[in-house]
């Protein structure tokens, strides 16, 4: 049983900088793709960063908005996923979840309908 915890939300001042933790358990990291998502209320759940490892390779991507600010890792030692978010501004104020699907490979950045395993969320929020 896949089961995804994350941690690590809370609120900061706009500017700061927030790191974001998923602990993983019940799977081998090498078989999935790993990405966060993040949920601003009125909007549909949005993809921020992506984190895929392969037999010889590790491939990250990030949307426009979070290249440059948003940084995602992987500590297969610990099994958890880390979300490094800088510069945060209060339009980046929303529940933020990890999530995982089964790849074969890379297949690109994808969207909420390709991930099937889920946490609960953490809140972040960013004040001016």
């Amino acid at each position: 049983q896949v089961q995804l915890v994350e941690s690590g939300g809370g609120s900061v001042q706009a500017g700061e900088s927030l790191r974001l933790s998923c602990a993983v358990s019940g799977y081998t990291f090498r078989r999935y793709q790993m990405a966060w998502f993040r949920k601003i209320p009125g909007k549909p759940r949005e993809i921020v960063a992506t984190i895929y490892f392969g037999p010889t390779m590790e491939t990250t991507d990030y949307p426009a908005f979070a290249k440059g600010r948003f940084s995602v890792s992987q500590d297969n030692t610990k099994s958890a996923l880390y979300l490094r978010m800088n510069r945060l501004q209060p339009e980046d104020t929303a529940m933020y979840y990890c999530a995982a699907r089964v790849v074969q490979g890379w297949v690109g950045l994808g969207s909420e309908d390709d991930f099937f395993y889920w946490g609960q969320g953490t809140q972040v929020t960013v004040l001016s």
